[in-house]
């Protein structure tokens, strides 16, 4: 199916932009004012700009790639540069291999010989974190230092990509640093708090993004949720409709489900929850899936 007929000019997503960025920049400036609240507060809006840099690096909202991008430096949860970001989501949307432990740079998944070497208690952990309450607990960490463990790595391997895009990174944070030190009124662990919350709800939205399946349509989930959670992720809750359909706008992906939505059903093997309410009564504190990928063929000789 080809692609909804857009506008150039992407008004949505520019207005949660402009709507995002006012309600962060009011925030850190009223944050004693405003008290323990601010830090949920915070970090929902970290969290609408996690979605927003996706939207962004899917082509959105703006014909000049540049521009699109510019509008989303820096990263308010200051964790993650964008260019890897960027790249890394973008080796996710091969879709053939999609959940491999080795190829998807996204998957939670472990292969055999990984697993092995692993301690008791690590191997518990991750047990834990593969329930929804783990995954948001302890998911961030585990998620965090595993990314900056590889970082580090192509780092010293003098991967010139990777430098590039932590050079633009380092400065755009320190931009969000000197207004905290200038203009917020937010205590530092009170803004670290709120960046790893905003991290631990985006967890769940890819908490079960993907299942371990043998055919690659079946890998993505679709959540018929339209409730606060369907907007902070901008409906990639409707995610096997945008891997279907990756340059599809946000605002179009709930009309473009519901033209098809049996043939999307049927097309992703029923894997389909009513919404996240669902998801948290089944697995706020049970495994959905094993930790070592239950697939053959997910391990290297």
């Amino acid at each position: 199916m080809p692609s909804p007929a857009r506008s150039e000019y992407e008004w949505p997503t520019l207005a949660l932009l402009a709507a995002t960025y006012l309600i962060w920049c009011l925030t850190t400036i009223h944050a004693q004012s405003i008290g323990p609240l601010a830090i949920p507060v915070l970090a929902l809006t970290m969290t609408m700009h996690s979605s927003l840099q996706h939207e962004t690096l899917h082509g959105h909202p703006l014909p000049n790639r540049t521009l699109s991008v510019a509008l989303v430096f820096p990263a308010l949860g200051l964790l993650v540069p964008y260019g890897r970001f960027r790249d890394l989501h973008l080796t996710h949307h091969k879709d053939a291999t999609l959940t491999d432990p080795y190829d998807d740079p996204e998957s939670a998944y472990f292969a055999p010989e990984m697993y092995s070497t692993l301690s008791g208690p690590m191997k518990k952990l991750l047990e834990f974190n593969n329930t929804l309450l783990g995954r948001m607990l302890v998911g961030p960490a585990l998620g965090i230092e595993a990314f900056y463990r590889t970082e580090l790595q192509l780092l010293r391997a003098r991967s010139r990509q990777v430098w590039m895009d932590w050079g633009l990174h380092v400065p755009a944070v320190a931009l969000v640093v000197l207004w905290l030190l200038t203009m917020g009124q937010i205590e530092w662990w009170a803004y670290l708090a709120a960046v790893y919350m905003s991290q631990s709800i985006l967890k769940i939205r890819t908490y079960l993004e993907h299942q371990a399946h043998e055919q690659v349509s079946g890998r993505s989930v679709i959540i018929e949720d339209r409730g606060p959670l369907a907007l902070l992720f901008l409906n990639n809750n409707l995610h096997s409709v945008h891997h279907a359909h990756p340059a599809v706008p946000w605002y179009d992906l709930p009309r473009l489900y519901r033209s098809r939505r049996q043939q999307y059903q049927a097309r992703n093997r029923g894997y389909v929850f009513a919404g996240y309410g669902e998801i948290f009564r089944r697995y706020l504190v049970a495994r959905k899936e094993p930790v070592i990928h239950p697939l053959p063929g997910r391990n290297r000789p």
